[in-house]
Parts: C-alpha cells; structure tokens; sequence
C-alpha cells in the first residue's frame, strides 16, 4: 500500500475492553513479553525477565527517565471559593505553566486560586486559542515548586484506566529522574532494578535520555489521512555522556535498543545527519509512520497501543503494517493485556 494513501482506519483493530490492564502486575517483570522478528513478522511468547536472552553484549538499551508530575491539582478561587480542576501540561519558564482548566469559565484572565495543603498560588495570565490556560505559580522562596506540587497534585492516570492506584510509584519506572511528564514512559514500567543489574553484568549498556511526555500523547488521530495529523510537541534532551555511549555502540557494530516509543522519538529527533550523536536538547513534533526510514534505532520494546493511534503508525514502521496487526490479532487471541499496565512487544 503506498504511504501516500495511508489511511488512519488502516491501522483499528477488534481490542476488547477487557483486555485493557486496569492495575499493574507484581513484579514488574512478570508480565509477558512477545518477541515480534520485524523482518519475517515471526512470533514468540516470553515473559519480560526473558528480554536478556535477546540483548547482547554491546548492545545499548536507551530509557527514558522522565518523572510523571502529580499534574492534577484541584484550585479554590479566592473570590468565590468555588473550586477548579486545572491539569499542567507544559512548564513555560519562569513559573508559568501551560494547562487545561474545568470547568473554564471559572478561570478566566486575571482569576487567582489558592490550594489546600500548600501557600503556592495561582493566577490565569492568558486563554489560549485552544482554550488552554496559561497559570503563573507564586509560592514562598524557601521552597520550589515541585516540592509544592507534591503536597496538593494527583498522578494524572490515563483516561482508559478507571481502577484507583495503590501505589503510586508503580507509574513510575524505576529509573525515573527528571520531573516534567504528564504521563508516564509505560515500556520502561516492566524493569526491576534487578533486571537492569543483570543486564549490566552480561554488558548490557544503559543510555539515560529524557522526553517529557504530554498528554498529546491519548490524543486520537482524527485526520483521515495520516498525513494530515499533526503531531504534538514534546522536549526531549540528550546528554553528553550518552550521546558518547551511543555513538560507540553503532561504532562496534552493535545495537542501539530502544525502550519505548518515547525513547525511540528521543533518538530519531536528536540524531544528527550523519548518524551521529552529541549533547542535545530540542522541542519535538516527530511523526513516525510507515515509509520513515530510521537513523538510529535498530530495535524496540514497547508495550500495546491503541488502535488508529500514532503510536501504532510507529512500530508499523519499524515492523511494517501488515506484521503489526497480525501480531495484535494474535495478541488479542492470546488475551495479551494492554496499553499503559499492560503486557511487552519486542520488536527486532
């Protein structure tokens, strides 16, 4: 099928809604994990502590550490006492951030709210053509915002998931460092501290790279044509230190191994034109979809995606469309669980 005529329908599949994991698993490694050959589209069925029998030494596993932000606050206007959910999507610099607002007709330009648990302030300052908000914070200098946050946010679950979290940690992965998502980089939920010291001991290298994923992340493609989506904007930032790592795996021959399509976007946007890597950081509005031809990845974990989202144009063009929905029909067969709690794909 030429790319050109792509259609978003040309990525739905059957799901049931049973499948859609509402609680993680214990441990994190026990989930299954299938292994999609991307070549021949061949299939088997592992578990996810199995993922060190497919690394080799040399290979270079790249994670994903940003944190997921307790981005859902809840304000009490100061003239009124009425109250409003407010969700940050986007840090601005400078203690404004970029948020939804409900209902918005209570936060309007010049509305200030306090909140429960914290001095931190807020004041609307602008109302975007999309109706987001722009919210400037004020609290006391003796402290940061984050520290705040902390006090008066909620984890921002993804809105397929209904069951309350008992453990908030557990949508964070391990590793998680860099505060900043609105949700979480879920491919990297499967790894125990264990895991990654076992694949540390058999010459796995680890590479840290930080996307701070946006809820742009749920937004379905409502284009007909894939072409005409546009993608979100994301930041995304590389270090030296594994911008080295990475060049030196190519350089050896070996694999670069992407966890997550965050990671995966990470590298592709920050890859200069020649292959190589150095310190980095940019906004990114990356769209992968069948016909790319990728610069760095050479394979991917990742978990299983919704139908006609972005994400499942992604890992069809790593393993081509017709492999991808072949192995989700078997997925499904197979009651495989999915999205962000759900079951693992490695794709090589």
């Amino acid at each position: 099928m030429d790319t050109q005529t792509l259609q978003t329908k040309d990525f739905d599949f059957e799901l049931p809604e049973e499948l859609i994991a509402q609680t993680p698993i214990e441990p994190r490694d026990a989930s299954r994990l299938m292994v999609l050959d991307k070549t021949t589209g061949e299939i088997e069925h592992r578990h996810f502590h199995d993922i060190t029998e497919y690394l080799n030494e040399g290979d270079c596993l790249v994670l994903n550490n940003s944190r997921v932000l307790p981005a859902r606050i809840y304000g009490i206007k100061n003239e009124t006492g009425a109250h409003v959910e407010f969700l940050l999507l986007k840090n601005c610099g400078d203690d404004v951030w970029e948020a939804l607002a409900g209902p918005g007709k209570r936060a309007k330009v010049g509305t200030s709210f306090t909140f429960e648990g914290s001095s931190m302030t807020c004041e609307v300052i602008e109302v975007k053509d999309d109706g987001n908000r722009m919210i400037r914070f004020h609290y006391d200098k003796d402290t940061n915002f984050f520290t705040e946050l902390d006090k008066i946010g909620q984890m921002p679950l993804p809105p397929y998931i209904h069951e309350q979290l008992q453990d908030p940690e557990r949508y964070q992965t391990v590793y998680s460092r860099a505060n900043g998502s609105a949700a979480a980089p879920t491919a990297g939920l499967h790894f125990t501290k264990e895991l990654l010291e076992k694949l540390q001991a058999q010459g796995v290298n680890l590479a840290y790279v930080t996307l701070h994923v946006g809820l742009g992340t749920f937004r379905p493609v409502k284009a007909e044509e894939i072409t005409d989506h546009h993608m979100h904007s994301e930041f995304c930032m590389m270090s030296a230190q594994t911008a080295k790592l990475l060049n030196e795996t190519h350089q050896s021959g070996h694999r670069i191994v992407c966890v997550g399509t965050t990671s995966c976007r990470t590298v592709e946007s920050l890859v200069e034109p020649d292959g190589t890597f150095r310190e980095k950081s940019a906004w990114t509005e990356i769209f992968i979809y069948p016909g790319y031809r990728f610069k760095a990845l050479d394979a991917l974990i990742t978990n299983f995606h919704l139908p006609e989202s972005t994400l499942v144009m992604l890992v069809s063009a790593l393993a081509g469309r017709e492999n991808i929905l072949h192995a989700y029909n078997v997925a499904v067969q197979e009651k495989y669980r999915f999205f962000s709690f759900g079951d693992a794909m490695l794709i090589s």
